[in-house]
């Protein structure tokens, strides 16, 4: 289980738990925290569970697949730190892990 916070552009933050295993996406949608649609269902094909992962966390959570990269060109404002947050498998390591999810998916 780990604690992640998830904070919109205006500064909200939800702190939420998540069993580990389960992806950062699937924490979001099982706890209707806004800006994650997650309209693939977690299938790394649509873009609309883009975050930024807090600098600090960068190299617990890896770099981005091939694929996922692919996903990326499709969301707006990609940063160095832009992932998919279906891409992203919580575990102890990652308790404590902040993301903000970008303007344009408010």
């Amino acid at each position: 289980m780990a604690t992640i916070t998830y904070i919109e552009p205006d500064g909200t933050e939800y702190v939420v738990e998540v069993k580990n295993g389960l992806s950062v996406m699937e924490g979001a949608v099982k706890n209707n925290v806004p800006g994650i649609d997650a309209d693939c269902g977690g299938a790394c094909a649509c873009a609309t569970c883009h975050v930024y992962v807090d600098e600090a966390w960068t190299e617990k959570t890896g770099k981005p697949s091939a694929m996922e990269e692919s996903m990326l060109d499709f969301a707006e404002d990609v940063k160095p730190t832009s992932r998919l947050s279906c891409q992203i498998k919580v575990s102890d390591e990652l308790d404590g892990l902040i993301v903000r999810t970008p303007e344009s998916q408010h």
